[in-house]
């Protein structure tokens, strides 16, 4: 059974539709962002495949009973929108002696076959219009009863043009395809860029027929021979050539009829035979899945070293945020900020320790001793509280400042992490912009929160002269500066440690021992949390640059299952039976 016969239920059946898909979606989601060695190549190499699977093997695979597409291609000069009006019988597209002639493309096709050619089905970005255009991101479609059913026929730009667009919209329409006409002449057929075209052509497997067009009467012959024999050694032995002799052009630009009679029975022919049709679409759609497949494992290798990269990145970036993370965390619960304005204004607060012995006198006295002991107390928590604040505040901002340096400077030693740097208008090289207000606001929760702490162990003793005097904030304060403090140190001696003493007694003599020991774990506990929050906002903006690209880890894997399973469906298509086109 070839595989002409077996069109929709293997290789053009379901699956493969639903595989190609797949292998698109996957081509889509292995971006290669990164300026790593031979990248470049295989960015334009994943376009083209892309390209090659919206242009035309996906929109073929749906619709397979979609007519004939043949585009006629070929040099500046050939004679390609002669031939096309020739061939249909009218001036439908427009030949002309200043170059590059032919801008927009026109595609001439059966007025009852118009519904194939929407812009849903064949080349999508192109606009649909119908009257001729200068506009290189249009078609123009051409509805002629002389076009057989089952047939279109499209005329491009030249595949040499001096005009950069038009020589990438000619090899665009040639890979949407499903045969080429491709035209050249006496003057022009051993010239290297159609042959490179034409090797792509037999790289795909693609259907093609040549035209040698503009050749003297006398030179056909000759010239003929010598083509065929450039054609024999560069795989194209078993294409059709055709011979279109020079002839007087007419005002409408046409040939005589009798000239594109031999090509227009062969497309006739070629129309109204079903297997044979199939037999074209077939091999052009299994070349050009044969490469995209064969294009893609390339791809799928240099995305895995793009990963790799990124991964590399961001590693670093992690390790310097983890330093810094740690350093931070350690400097506020270790003692650090006791020192300057905090523990000037707390030594205010706690006194020579008056407040101290006044909370552990007899209860008989308690009251009288506290009103002169606390006077003034409530201004001065407040003092200590801000002192607290802005201390932890500039704890903050000073290791994400120094992380943010390292950081960047660590990625700037790689070319691809200072693109990667180049590529976000955030400056990774400082602390974010919003950083200080967040700070502020987390700091202040911490304080909000220390005040539910104490009220909560206290419980009943809310009401005691001792928790009223010094009241829910006075015992905040004293609560956040032992937090900062760190774990009590035996032995340990100065105005500092002293004063961290009085305030660990303030705490016990009012909630008690273990309700101190409670809350100051709370309290520290919760400003890690806090902090850990704030520093982690900070490295997730070294997951920005990365994950704009949306380069998953899991890319390369995927795009290599993908192809395989579309080159799996290929070849068990081939196995059954293709006639030698797999």
């Amino acid at each position: 059974m070839t595989l002409g016969a077996d069109l929709n239920e293997t290789f053009l059946g379901s699956r493969m539709l639903t595989e190609v898909v797949r292998l698109h979606g996957s081509l889509l989601n292995a971006p290669l962002p990164l300026d790593l060695p031979g990248v470049g190549a295989l960015r334009v190499g994943r376009e083209h495949i892309i390209e090659q699977l919206e242009d035309y093997i996906i929109p073929r695979l749906t619709e397979i009973d979609a007519p004939l597409l043949v585009v006629v291609g070929g040099s500046t000069g050939a004679g390609k929108s002669t031939l096309v009006n020739t061939l249909v019988g009218s001036r439908v597209t427009v030949p002309g002696l200043l170059r590059p002639t032919t801008r927009s493309p026109v595609l001439v096709h059966h007025p009852e076959d118009g519904r194939w050619f929407g812009a849903d089905r064949l080349l999508p970005e192109l606009a649909r219009v119908s009257q001729p255009t200068n506009d290189q991101f249009a078609i123009q479609l051409v509805p002629s009863a002389a076009v057989p059913r089952g047939l279109a026929i499209l005329d491009a730009p030249d595949v040499d043009s001096v005009d950069e667009r038009n020589r990438e919209l000619s090899s665009q329409l040639l890979a949407a395809a499903d045969l080429w006409l491709f035209v050249t002449s006496a003057a022009r057929y051993s010239d290297q860029v159609p042959w490179d075209h034409l090797k792509n052509a037999v790289d795909r497997n693609t259907a093609v027929a040549l035209v040698l067009s503009r050749t003297s009467a006398d030179d056909v012959a000759t010239v003929s021979v010598h083509l065929a024999r450039m054609m024999a050694a560069r795989g194209l032995k078993d294409s059709p050539l055709f011979a279109v002799p020079q002839g007087e052009v007419s005002e409408e630009g046409l040939l005589p009829a009798s000239y594109g009679t031999e090509i227009n029975g062969w497309l006739a022919a070629l129309a109204s035979d079903a297997a044979a049709k199939r037999d074209v679409v077939n091999q052009t759609v299994a070349g050009a899945v044969r490469t995209v497949t064969r294009k893609a494992f390339p791809i799928a290798d240099a995305v895995a070293l793009q990963v790799d990269a990124v991964g590399e990145l961001l590693t670093l970036a992690d390790q310097v945020y983890d330093d810094a993370q740690a350093a931070l965390l350690s400097a506020a619960g270790d003692g650090t900020l006791l020192r300057g304005d905090l523990l000037a204004r707390w030594q205010e607060f706690v006194g020579s320790g008056e407040l101290t012995r006044t909370l552990e006198a007899k209860v008989g006295f308690v009251r009288e001793r506290l009103v002169n002991a606390i006077k003034g107390k409530p201004q001065q928590a407040e003092r200590v509280g801000v002192a607290i604040e802005m201390g932890l505040e500039a704890l903050v901002a000073d290791h994400a400042e120094r992380a943010a340096a390292t950081a960047a400077a660590a990625w700037r030693e790689r070319s691809y992490g200072e693109a990667l740097l180049k590529s976000t208008t955030d400056d990774l090289a400082r602390a974010g912009r919003g950083l200080r207000s967040q700070a502020e606001q987390e700091i202040r929760a911490w304080h909000d929160e220390l005040q539910e702490l104490v009220k909560h162990e206290a419980g009943d003793a809310r009401h005691s002269a001792r928790f009223l005097a010094l009241g829910a904030r006075g015992l905040a304060v004293t609560l956040g500066v032992v937090a900062l403090a760190g774990p009590d140190t035996p032995g340990a001696s100065g105005a500092a440690a002293e004063s961290v003493r009085l305030g660990r007694t303030l705490l016990e003599s009012t909630i008690g021992e273990s309700g101190a020991a409670r809350v100051v774990d709370q309290a520290r506990g919760t400003l890690v949390r806090r902090l850990t929050t704030l520093m982690g906002a900070e490295r997730a903006r070294y997951l920005a640059p990365a994950a704009q690209w949306e380069l998953k880890p899991d890319a390369p894997d995927q795009l290599r299952q993908a192809a395989r399973r579309v080159d799996d469906l290929r070849f068990a298509a081939a196995k059954k039976g293709t006639g030698g086109h797999l």
